[in-house]
């Protein structure tokens, strides 16, 4: 860590996932095994390719906002369903551990959201497509589209769909007016998202963030899109066992939802309002591995271990992004295998949950707080075959004893953005 730098830990937890809402059922359901990819439900999605996926059941918004902010209830139903998931697992953050108003400074309470461009609900657009189809199927009329069609739009439409409104409604939710940011790069948003707000912690900024990660690909849009050119895999019959992260008989990824969050705290100022702290953040580092060989990725890997100040040998596990795919699978394998051999254990969640995007990082960032905070961590589903592609020990079966005090979380995108945190047991 530099010398000048705050300490950085991490507070509250909030999680919405497809094995589980609030972060006691997500950690007990993490720790079981249990598969949250099923026969998609919220859309009819026969005519495709893909047809399982990570969903979150029976989710009703309303139920996690307190009845008290009625505000913030009415606002809801002007929130895409990826921005509403967002706000609701930064309430169950601040639930979980956050501040309490006349604690903290406003200004001094910061957010900071990996989120996407996210995809329209179609009986937001249907109405206006009807009125604008030209004569030739398929095509457009922009004159009836000008006239008629776009009157026919919600007056509110771009505000729901905005990447950043995840942070913007959280911030209104909380009164928090200090730095305030959206991160939009993918499957690696939410620890690049997590590094900025490290970063402006470390520069005395503010005291506190919520830093989270958000996205639901469960969309008809999104999906029909990504069906085009998506390795998704075709274990539709078998949706328990389809996703293998590192797996020889891996055949392709899964979308799912999810949001995470977390409260990323001034030790001090943790210390000082009695906070239950889970770990302590103590370096990050992101890069573009341009070929996805697996070398950038490493000396990223290394260039947070660096900030950390610690040895590949101290670190306890490696919690991997692998999500089934045979190409990005193989491509993170090198990376980490150059950095620490095949001996570090190494965990995947997406087995469980499906891809979740944006969500992915501060997700299964989580797991790994929690692994250093209660000394064990989860096994990897639906790995059985190692593959000479893939030389990294991972850890499946029952869950292991923690017993070495580092966790190292990787992310990056299928067009090679990565981000790296590190992790450290807070032990006082």
């Amino acid at each position: 860590m530099p010398a000048n730098s705050r300490r950085t830990v991490l507070t509250g937890l909030g999680v919405l996932s497809p094995i589980g809402s609030e972060l006691s059922t997500f950690w007990a359901a993490a720790l079981a095994g249990t598969c949250g990819v099923r026969p998609i439900q919220l859309l009819d999605v026969s005519p495709l390719p893909c047809r399982i996926g990570g969903e979150i059941l029976d989710y009703d918004p309303k139920s996690f906002v307190p009845a008290i902010n009625k505000d913030g209830r009415k606002s809801l139903k002007n929130m895409a369903r990826t921005v509403h998931l967002g706000v609701c697992a930064a309430q169950l953050a601040m639930d979980d551990g956050g501040p309490q108003k006349g604690q903290i400074d406003p200004f001094r309470f910061g957010i900071e959201f990996g989120c996407v461009m996210v995809a329209t609900d179609i009986n937001d657009i249907a109405c206006a497509t009807k009125l604008s189809a030209a004569a030739t199927p398929g095509m457009i009329d922009l004159k009836a589209w000008g006239t008629a069609g776009i009157e026919s739009v919600p007056p509110n439409w771009m505000l729901k769909y905005l990447p950043n409104m995840s942070a913007c409604h959280t911030s209104i939710f909380f009164d928090a007016q200090g730095p305030n940011n959206t991160i939009t790069e993918a499957d690696a948003s939410g620890i690049l998202a997590l590094a900025e707000a490290y970063r402006i912690m470390n520069r005395g900024l503010a005291d506190f963030f919520l830093v989270g990660g958000t996205e639901s690909k469960i969309n008809p849009v999104s999906y029909a899109r990504h069906s085009t050119f998506t390795p998704f895999t075709k274990k539709n019959d078998t949706p328990a066992t389809a996703i293998r992260p590192f797996d020889l008989h891996r055949d392709g990824i899964a979308f799912g939802e999810a949001a995470a969050a977390v409260g990323l705290e001034d030790l001090e100022f943790a210390r000082n309002r009695g906070a239950k702290i889970y770990a302590e953040v103590v370096g990050v580092a992101a890069g573009f591995d341009k070929g996805m060989k697996g070398k950038i990725l490493a000396r990223i890997i290394r260039n947070a271990l660096a900030e950390a100040g610690i040895a590949p040998s101290e670190v306890d596990h490696v919690n991997s992004h692998a999500g089934g795919s045979p190409y990005l699978d193989a491509f993170e394998a090198r990376a980490i295998y150059e950095v620490f051999g095949n001996g570090v254990p190494v965990y995947a969640l997406k087995g469980q949950t499906g891809n979740t995007g944006a969500a992915a990082g501060i997700l299964e960032l989580i797991v790994s707080a929690m692994a250093l905070h209660e000394g064990k961590l989860p096994g990897t589903i639906n790995y059985t075959t190692p593959d000479p592609e893939c030389p990294v020990n991972v850890h499946v079966g029952a869950p292991r004893p923690v017993t070495k005090p580092y966790a190292v979380k990787i992310s990056y995108t299928d067009m090679g953005q990565c981000a790296v945190a590190v992790l450290r047991r807070y032990d006082g």
